[in-house]
């Protein structure tokens, strides 16, 4: 059966489907394998320290792989400098770049004049128009089901995909509790052409970043065990609960704020838990999905698996 859609042939893939950029974990052995697998594999590039290092994970990538592959520049509210970032990318020719969090104009204006792809993160329709008018080739709408960085609007995705296909003119991809061939068929019937999915995809065994730890807890926690932070700072996210999410809510409530916040929302205190499975003093990144999550295959045993299991959906209501 043939997964034609304007996502795949702008993307030149298989298979609709696109790895998430996930911060400190998106890196060439994940990234090749989703792509070698079908789908569009991803580096992330603000967790890395240099411009450089960039350019060796790309140069990576493509010793793994001869498939389309892309960059996320997760631009946030406390983000470094990304513009040395995207010329490694530019200079290196990559097929995609996904930009998520702050205001993706002044990158899509670096790639203006390059065969480079553009896609944007949004999480309302608001959003996606604007990016549609920015010049994005396409938009990957998340709901707030969602892992990570979310919208303020708390809009599922049930709700937001139809909303932003009829408000764009450009391909919609739907992201936000989708981990299998149910959600891939859902997201199609929404208008979706595509999904991207973060959670699912670190629990895999080409995820060689992320703890143990890490996976067991997705491995073991149901939909009910995550929890929305850093909303006081305009810029809600979804987490594993834990004690250390505890320690972020409370802090919270009692309006600390930015600076009295950033030692428990940094990036160090992320790799606390993600890397070294420290979850008494850090955090992990994940979407309601988890309670879906009941084994951890490897890439490809995934993807073969979500299109098999659409496949006999399609078969179904035909």
């Amino acid at each position: 059966m043939k997964w034609k859609t304007r996502i795949t042939e702008l993307l030149n893939i298989k298979y609709p489907i696109i790895q998430g950029g996930l911060a400190h974990l998106a890196y060439a052995e994940l990234a090749a394998a989703v792509s070698n697998a079908g789908g569009l594999g991803q580096i992330t590039a603000m967790s890395l320290d240099h411009p450089d290092e960039l350019r060796e994970e790309i140069i990576k990538v493509r010793k793994l792989t001869d498939k389309p592959f892309g960059v996320n520049f997760a631009i946030g509210q406390h983000g470094r400098p990304y513009e040395k970032f995207v010329e490694a990318a530019v200079d290196e020719e990559v097929p995609v770049v996904t930009i998520t969090g702050g205001n993706p104009a002044p990158l899509i204006k670096k790639l203006e004049g390059t065969n480079t792809i553009k896609m944007v993160l949004v999480a309302s329709k608001r959003q996606a128009i604007k990016a549609e008018q920015l010049g994005a080739d396409a938009v990957m709408a998340v709901g707030h089901e969602g892992g990570g960085h979310l919208g303020k609007d708390d809009i599922g995705t049930f709700v937001l995909i139809p909303g932003v296909v009829d408000a764009v003119s450009i391909p919609v991809v739907a992201s936000g509790g989708i981990g299998d061939g149910r959600g891939l068929m859902a997201a199609l019937s929404f208008g979706a052409e595509g999904v991207e999915m973060g959670t699912r995809f670190i629990a895999a065994k080409e995820c060689i970043h992320a703890s143990e730890e890490y996976k067991k807890a997705l491995l073991e926690g149901s939909e009910n065990d995550t929890v929305v932070i850093k909303r006081s700072l305009g810029a809600p996210a979804r987490a594993i609960s834990n004690t250390w999410t505890d320690k972020i809510l409370q802090a919270e409530q009692t309006g600390a704020g930015y600076e009295g916040l950033k030692g428990y929302i940094s990036g160090e205190a992320n790799k606390r838990f993600i890397y070294d499975g420290s979850k008494e003093d850090g955090f992990g990144w994940a979407g309601q999905v988890m309670g879906l999550i009941n084994d951890i295959p490897s890439v490809d045993q995934l993807i073969n698996r979500m299109i098999d299991e659409a496949e006999r959906i399609r078969s179904n209501w035909n």
